[in-house]
Parts: C-alpha cells; sequence; structure tokens
C-alpha cells in the first residue's frame, strides 16, 4: 500500500513552505482552528485526487499574494518501491502532474494510484445539498477503482457539453443530435452499471457501520436513482428531444442520477436527527475504506479531519481500533485539542506522529 513518508508544500491555502516526514501509521494534527490544519489534509488530499476536497476551483487554494502553488510527497509504494509526485499549479490554469519528475500525458492516470478516503465537516453537504454532491462523492470512489468509468464519465461530460451548446443555440440538426444520443447512450451503460453496483455493495457496509456507530435500531439505506432505469439513454433523449429544444439543455441523462439516503425507509435529510446524519456520514465514508481496501487489496489512506466533533470520544475509540485491526494503514488526524486526541490515539499504537499547526507553519512535537 502507498505510504506518504515526506511531504513539501508551497503556496497552497496559509501554508508558505513546508516539509515534514511522517509516521507510515498515526499521524496527529492539532491546533487552534484557522492555523492550517485542514489545509495541510487537503494537500496529501490534493497529491492523490489532483484537486482539493474542498474547492472546486484552484484559485481558492493560491496563498495570498501568490499565482501558483505546489505539492510534492515521497511515498513508499507496493513492491519496496519509493516514487515521487508532485502537482503544481498556475493561476492561468496550467496544471503540471508528474510522477519520479516524468509527466503524465493525461491527468486521469494518477487517479487511483494513490488511494485517499476524506472525512470532513463538509460532508455534510452530501445530506443537505443536491444530487451533484451525491455524484461528486460515488464519482471521486469509482474513478479511484475503475478506469473505464473515468474515462467513459468523462468522454460523457465532454458530450453532454456540446450537446447542449447545441440546444442552447436552437435549432440543432436531428441528424446530430442522433450521433450525440448514441454516443452518450453508449458511454453511460459502463457509468451506470458501475454506480448501480456500488450502491448495491455500499448499501449494507453503510448499515453494518451505522449500527456499530450509533448503537440504534435504525435501518438505514442508500438507493440509486436513474433516468436510464427507464431504457436506454438514446431512446429517452429521443422521447425528450421535443422538451430538450424546448427548454435548450438535455432533461435526462447521468447529470441527473441521485442516491437517496434513507432512515427506516425515509430521506434521512428531513427524518435524520443532526446525530443521525453525523453517524451516516460517518458510516458512509468508513464504508467506501472497507470497500475501496477489497478493491485494492491494501488500505487507502485515511484522512480524518475533525473527526473529534462528529461523535463521542467511545464511539470514535471504537470505530479507530476496528481500522486499525484491519491490516494497519496510514492515518492522517485533526483536532483542535491534543489532550482528547492523544487519549485515543496513544492506546491504538506507539508509532505515531504528532504536528502542531500554528498560522501555517507545523512544528512535529
Amino acid at each position: 500500500m502507498p505510504v506518504l513518508k515526506k511531504i513539501v508544500v508551497q503556496d497552497f491555502r496559509n501554508i508558505a513552505l513546508q516539509e515534514l516526514e511522517f509516521s507510515p501509521n498515526v499521524n496527529c494534527i492539532c491546533g487552534n482552528n484557522g492555523e492550517g490544519k485542514t489545509n495541510l489534509i487537503d494537500a496529501v488530499y490534493y497529491l492523490s485526487m489532483t484537486k482539493s476536497a474542498f474547492s472546486t476551483t484552484d484559485r481558492y487554494n493560491f496563498r495570498y499574494g501568490t499565482e501558483s502553488f505546489s505539492i510534492s510527497g515521497v511515498y513508499a509504494m507496493p513492491g519496496g518501491m519509493e516514487s515521487r509526485f508532485s502537482v503544481r499549479s498556475e493561476s492561468g490554469g496550467e496544471k503540471k502532474i508528474k510522477r519520479d519528475d516524468k509527466p503524465y500525458a493525461r491527468a486521469s492516470e494518477h487517479i487511483g494510484v494513490l488511494p485517499v478516503v476524506m472525512v470532513s465537516p463538509q460532508d455534510y453537504a452530501l445530506v443537505a445539498e443536491s444530487g451533484e454532491e451525491r455524484r461528486r462523492f460515488v464519482n471521486a470512489v469509482l474513478s479511484q477503482m475503475d478506469r473505464e468509468y473515468l474515462s467513459a464519465l468523462q468522454q460523457y461530460n465532454r458530450l453532454l457539453l456540446q450537446r447542449n451548446r447545441l440546444l442552447k443555440d436552437g435549432g440543432a440538426d436531428p441528424a446530430l443530435l442522433d450521433v450525440f444520443d448514441q454516443r452518450m447512450s453508449a458511454l453511460a451503460v459502463p457509468v451506470f452499471g458501475a454506480r448501480k453496483q456500488f450502491a448495491q455493495q455500499l448499501s449494507p457496509v453503510v448499515r453494518d457501520y451505522y449500527a456499530f456507530i450509533s448503537g440504534g435500531g435504525e435501518q438505514v439505506g442508500i438507493e440509486y436513482r436513474s433516468d436510464l432505469e427507464k431504457g436506454s439513454l438514446e431512446d429517452i433523449l429521443r422521447e425528450r428531444r421535443d422538451r430538450d429544444a424546448a427548454m435548450r439543455f438535455t432533461t435526462a441523462g447521468l447529470q441527473r442520477d441521485d442516491f437517496l439516503f434513507t432512515l427506516n425507509g425515509h430521506p434521512i435529510r428531513k427524518c435524520g436527527s443532526q446525530g443521525q446524519q453525523k453517524s451516516f456520514l460517518v458510516a458512509l465514508k468508513f464504508a467506501q475504506y472497507e470497500i475501496m481496501k477489497r478493491n485494492y487489496g491494501f488500505t487507502p489512506i485515511l484522512l480524518l479531519d475533525d473527526l473529534f466533533d462528529k461523535l463521542d470520544l467511545g464511539r470514535i475509540s471504537n470505530l479507530l481500533k476496528m481500522v486499525a485491526g484491519q491490516d494497519f494503514g496510514q492515518i492522517f488526524l485533526s483536532d483542535c485539542n491534543k489532550v482528547r486526541m492523544s487519549a485515543i490515539v496513544d492506546e491504538i499504537t506507539k508509532d505515531r506522529a504528532y504536528f502542531e499547526a500554528e498560522g501555517g507553519s507545523f512544528k512535529r512535537l
């Protein structure tokens, strides 16, 4: 399994320049709010996914007054080799991703090489916000595990953009729309199949983790909703063509898919308490970790940002012990309370490192 041995971060968020060496097991980052704990964890995520876990655009990631940032990391890779990965982003939109100083031909070639799972307070958007957030979550998981999925989804999204541009301009040639519909339908098949299978795999694992975390008797579940359940996308788009022309955008397809999170058969966003929603979200992310571990045959890097504010200490301790007992992988934890964090972590392993954040600088304790 990949293990991050060393990271160098320059001009990312409030981090001017920082070089840190990590424990292969548990790394604890403490400090007051606003000092940079989450930024360091997001830098680790960025090295895996070539984008932030929080910002949809890089312009929010540049340190104030700068026009570029870079993140590089040395990883111990499966098979005993070491590799250096780096990402550099410029304000003009250019992004360079390299492995051992050799640029990738495409950024997508890097996705899945360094599998990662992030648990953060931002996860609440998965319950509270639109289906776009839930699709983004599923895409982030499946893109790491399935290259065919990522390729098909990228091609589908490019065609969707072009089709919508034609519709927006008005008077689109029906023969040209036929070509778009046929190609998009073919690309939708593997994406629909992967999403459906993932929801089926995920639901029982989430249920088990939720029961463990909450201690309650509620039943949680995940239901996949898609236009493609009605038939082929080509047929659906043909039926919707007049409506699409009137609306001037594509009204059916993968971009409308959603994943319904339920509690006792009802939407958890409507009937779940804040505590139940928090427990569900933690269960969801740990289920993601479990499924990715099964898929890869080793544990992904686990990033836990402010997990201690979500659950009581007893349940967090049990959860971390469970994870630690499953072929211990590398874990990054952040919390504003070092005493609280060390009380749990020191029980789990003696191989851990503590870092204190202050103003975008980090000191190993």
